[in-house]
C-alpha cells in the first residue's frame, strides 16, 4: 500500500505508527478529519496478519468515525486506533500504559476509548499516562455502559424507520427480527417487546438466546443462518458486520432494515441494490450513534439526562436522511454522506473567519 495515496484517496490527514520495545506495543492511530473538532474514535485490539491489513482497517475505520461524528451532532472529527496483538493473550497493564503514552503525545488532538477486543479497565491502565480517554467504568470518573444507551438509539432509529415506512412511528403489531442478543440487542429487545411488537429473534450464542425467551417466553428464536429469510416489516441486524451482501439480498423479506451493527454493507453497491429493491434503510453509523454521544458527552462533564436527550435526536436526524433520500431518488446511506459533507464544508468556512 502507498500509504500517501491511500490518505489522499480518502482524505486523512495524519497516521501514526506506534511502538514500544519494552511492552512490543505495535499501534497505529489514523486521524481523518477534525474539522469538526479534536478527532475521537476507540482501540480496537486484533491479531491482524499483516501490518498493512492494519493499517486498512484503520482508515477505514476512521473515516468512518468522521461521519459518525458529523451526523451525529458532536463537535469532534474521526479517528481510530488499533493495537496489532492477540486480545486474549497479549494484553497487560504495561502494554495499555504504553499505548497510553503515545495517546498523551497528541496532546487532546485525539480522544479514544472501547472497541472491539479492548474494555474499559483496559484503559484504566492507559489513564495512568494519559488523560484523552473516554468510556471509563464509572468508578473511575467515566460514564459506564454504553449499550443501554446505543441501543435507545437504535429503537428511536426503528421508530423513525417504521414512521417512513408505514405513516406511523408506533412499533406495536409490527414483527421485527432481531439478529444478534448480546449487550446492545438484548436492551433493544426491552424496548421492542414493551411497544408491543412481535419478534423473532437469533444469535450465534445459545445462551443468549435463552436468557431472553426466559424473560419474554412469547418470542420466537430461529437458528442463525433462517433470520434472513423471516418475514417481518423490520430486518435489525445487532451483531456481524457485512450482513448486507449478496448472498443476503436474495433472502430479505422485510420493508427496511435498523440496527445497531457497524458496516452492515459489504459494499456501498448493497445500498443501491436496496434502494432498487424498495427496502428502507436506517444508515448504521447514525443508528448506532448512542454510544458515541453518551462517550463525547464526558467531554463536557457527563450528564445522563442530557446524553439521552441529544442521543433522541438520531429520530430527527433520520427523517431528513429520509426526506433527502425521497426527494433526490438517492439511496439514504449517499444521502446521510451528503449530509455530513455539507456540515463538514460549511463548518471550515466558518472556522476561516479571523477571531482575534
Amino acid at each position: 500500500m502507498d500509504i500517501f495515496e491511500a490518505m489522499k484517496e480518502n482524505g486523512h490527514e495524519q497516521i501514526i505508527f506506534n511502538y514500544d520495545k519494552t511492552t512490543d506495543l505495535k499501534s497505529i492511530i489514523a486521524i481523518h478529519d477534525t474539522t469538526l473538532g479534536p478527532a475521537l474514535g476507540g482501540c480496537r485490539m486484533w491479531p491482524y496478519k499483516t501490518t498493512d491489513e492494519a493499517l486498512q482497517d484503520v482508515l477505514r475505520l476512521s473515516k468512518g468515525m468522521t461521519y459518525k461524528c458529523g451526523v451525529s451532532g458532536v463537535d469532534f472529527g474521526g479517528g481510530k486506533a488499533v493495537i496489532i496483538g492477540d486480545p486474549h493473550t497479549d494484553k497487560s497493564d504495561e502494554l495499555f500504559q504504553a499505548f497510553g503514552t503515545f495517546i498523551e503525545t497528541l496532546k487532546g488532538r485525539y480522544y479514544t476509548g472501547t472497541d472491539v477486543g479492548t474494555v474499559s479497565m483496559d484503559f484504566v491502565s492507559a489513564a495512568k499516562q494519559t488523560k484523552y480517554l473516554v468510556g471509563l467504568p464509572e468508578e473511575y470518573g467515566g460514564s459506564g455502559n454504553s449499550a443501554v444507551i446505543t441501543a435507545f438509539g437504535v429503537w428511536k432509529a426503528i421508530k423513525a424507520t417504521a414512521k417512513e415506512v408505514f405513516g406511523s412511528d408506533t412499533l406495536k403489531g409490527l414483527t421485527i427480527a432481531v439478529q444478534g442478543l448480546g449487550k446492545v440487542g438484548s436492551f433493544l429487545v426491552d424496548h421492542l417487546y414493551g411497544e408491543g411488537a412481535k419478534l423473532v429473534v437469533t444469535d450465534i450464542y445459545q445462551e443468549n438466546v435463552d436468557r431472553v425467551i426466559s424473560k419474554y417466553p412469547d418470542i420466537q428464536a430461529v437458528d442463525p443462518d433462517d433470520i434472513y429469510r423471516v418475514d417481518c416489516d423490520i430486518f435489525s441486524p445487532n451483531a456481524l458486520g457485512a450482513v448486507i451482501n449478496d448472498e443476503t439480498l436474495t433472502q430479505f423479506r422485510c420493508s427496511a432494515i435498523a440496527g445497531a451493527a457497524n458496516n452492515v454493507l459489504a459494499e456501498e453497491r448493497h445500498g443501491d441494490i436496496l434502494h432498487e429493491k424498495g427496502i428502507l434503510y436506517a444508515p448504521d453509523y447514525l443508528a448506532n450513534a448512542g454510544g458515541l454521544i453518551q462517550v463525547a458527552d464526558e467531554l463536557h462533564t457527563y450528564n445522563k439526562d442530557r446524553a439521552f436527550r441529544n442521543a433522541e435526536h438520531i429520530y430527527d436526524i433520520l427523517g431528513q436522511i429520509y426526506q433527502i433520500s425521497k426527494q433526490e431518488n438517492i439511496p439514504t446511506y449517499k444521502a446521510a454522506n451528503r449530509l455530513v459533507e455539507t456540515k463538514i464544508e460549511k463548518i471550515g468556512r466558518i472556522k476561516t473567519k479571523y477571531t482575534g
